[in-house]
């Protein structure tokens, strides 16, 4: 019994690797690039966060970004808001024709994940979600009017254990998707997921659009090794291929590796330890790797790095690298 059980998982695995690893994507004719951007870290890199986000828009050319809103940034105190520095982030990427998709909610991108402001740590769950509905509801209601903002993504990889967060809950995710489509009909939610570690079908039942991740090289803190994924692109469009005929959903990814991933937070890490997972060759490895995927939507993550590079160490490549990329 054993041995045949052996062997219905030895030949499952066999499909597995048949199909998902084995094939070439088509090519597209036209692929659409973006860049992160996070206020928050760029000011931990000890940069002009404006002067970052400027450079990315008049300098590289960048025509699509995803703005990450931080709770802990905008709500401060609990009666205080503080959305100067996002209306400035929205209304200079209007004033420049950049589209935006804004991420919002507790868990958004960039170290901790989720960015809870000191005030709302000790409260209940119950109450810290009240907080955040309620944060939810005047961040559409005050942006919603700005046709450069093409989609809210609703948190970040809600699914994936990742981040010092207090809790996870599907279903209040259901409620914020619910609150923000009632306030606004327009404009579809991406919900994010692990591109390696998931078949992203969490993300395609609750989201208008499913967002992705693609890393190529990282630190796995558990075994305190550097690690390379071995998915072949043709990996990413097969799930991808799925979801569009299961569920009629696109998929893009909202994080393509162009920053280095390492055993301490980047602000902590030499160049030489950042080199082992990002450089020059890496980064375009990392853009040949996506443009063989067959998706068509792409957002590098690493935009205010290769600007700290430039600026702080005067090593410009990765940034004219991208520049090639967003001008072309």
């Amino acid at each position: 019994m054993k041995v045949i059980i052996l062997l219905v998982w030895f030949f499952a695995f066999l499909i597995f690797l048949g199909y998902f690893f084995v094939g070439k994507p088509p090519s597209q004719e036209e692929i659409l690039w973006g860049v992160n951007f996070s206020q928050k870290h760029a000011s931990l890199l000890g940069l002009d966060w404006k002067e970052v986000f400027l450079a990315l828009i008049k300098d590289l050319g960048v025509k699509r970004l995803k703005i990450s809103t931080h709770w802990d940034l905008i709500q401060p105190e609990r009666k205080e808001y503080r959305f100067e520095d996002l209306d400035w982030q929205i209304k200079t990427a209007k004033k420049y024709g950049v589209k935006v998709i804004l991420v919002i909610g507790m868990k958004t991108p960039r170290w901790p994940e989720c960015h809870i402001p000191s005030w709302a740590r000790t409260l209940s769950k119950k109450d810290q979600q009240y907080y955040i509905l309620k944060l939810l509801r005047k961040i559409v209601l005050r942006y919603k009017k700005y046709d450069n903002i093409w989609a809210w993504q609703i948190e970040n990889e809600p699914f994936f254990p990742f981040g010092e967060c207090p809790w996870r809950d599907k279903e209040f995710l259901k409620k914020e998707i619910q609150l923000v489509k009632s306030l606004d009909k327009k404009r579809p939610i991406v919900i994010s997921d692990s591109g390696e570690g998931s078949f992203w079908v969490k993300a395609a039942r609750l989201g208008d659009i499913v967002g992705i991740t693609i890393y190529r090289k990282v630190w796995v803190k558990e075994l305190k090794i550097y690690f390379k994924y071995p998915f072949p692109p043709v990996f990413y469009y097969k799930k991808a291929n799925l979801i569009k005929k299961i569920f009629k959903k696109n998929v893009i990814c909202i994080e393509l590796q162009a920053e280095p991933w390492g055993p301490t937070l980047l602000y902590d890490l030499s160049l030489k330890e950042q080199e082992k997972t990002m450089n020059l060759e890496q980064f375009r490895k990392n853009i040949e790797f996506a443009k063989n995927t067959g998706l068509k939507e792409f957002y590098l993550w690493g935009g205010e790095w290769w600007y700290w590079l430039k600026k702080v160490h005067g090593k410009d490549g990765i940034w004219n690298e991208a520049m090639k990329l967003f001008k072309d």
